[in-house]
């Protein structure tokens, strides 16, 4: 079980979420402020964050970024705003999945399972390289180093990257890739992965701009640029 953060401002949506986590048991801690947030988040063993985007003091966006430049908890966010640019803007901010308001309380604790478990999964020891060493990953330590840089990926972001070193050159839909992350499909699902592939981009990339890790098949999806190295 783990210690999940619920950043929410409106208490009724609060209380709901935290007796159907604690259901589940987990322990629960609640804050109804950004600030507060990122309070508990520096001092708490925190496993996940649940985020609403529309808080009384900061952003939501701007409470995931703090959250992304102190370490690599997942976040999961609630959000009001329907738009696929506000969806993606919370993605891009560093986010691992969203919710959208009116929701399901059992939803989104099944969402935070899905989560947690991709964060969890202890896969057999292997490491692999990429590229003459360039990109170098050990699958149980869920180790990354880039030309011998470690790297710190978030719970999506590895994810994706096993899914394209698993099968090097092989190109991947964007369908098939949010199937791998998530294991069901939903609406927006192509711009979500663009920018978990950016976010990724940023961090393994030596210029995100040209990528040559992580290459673009244009009206496909993606594939990993370089080779295994046997």
């Amino acid at each position: 079980m783990a210690e999940v953060l619920i950043v929410e401002d409106e208490q009724r949506i609060a209380e709901l979420l935290r007796r159907t986590l604690e259901h589940d048991g987990h322990t629960v801690h609640v804050a109804v402020s950004g600030n507060d947030g990122l309070r508990i988040a520096q001092t708490k063993p925190i496993d996940l964050v649940i985020l609403d985007l529309r808080l009384p003091d900061l952003p939501g966006e701007e409470v995931a970024r703090a959250l992304r430049r102190a370490g690599n908890v997942p976040i999961l966010m609630l959000t009001a705003k329907v738009s696929e640019r506000d969806r993606i803007a919370g993605l891009e901010a560093g986010a691992d999945d969203y919710v959208t308001k009116p929701f399901s309380p059992r939803e989104v604790a099944l969402r935070v399972a899905a989560i947690l478990r991709r964060g969890k999964a202890e896969p057999e020891p292997v490491v692999t390289s990429y590229g003459n060493g360039t990109l170098a990953i050990d699958t149980a330590a869920h180790h990354v180093t880039v030309d011998g840089r470690h790297v710190e990926l978030t719970p999506s972001e590895w994810q994706l990257l096993d899914a394209l070193t698993g099968r090097p050159g092989r190109v991947w839909s964007r369908y098939e890739l949010v199937t791998h992350l998530r294991g069901y499909e939903f609406d927006g699902y192509e711009r979500t992965i663009d920018s978990h592939i950016k976010n990724l981009r940023r961090k393994i990339e030596p210029d995100p701009r040209q990528p040559r890790i992580i290459e673009t098949v244009t009206g496909i999806g993606y594939r990993l640029g370089i080779t295994y190295d046997h």
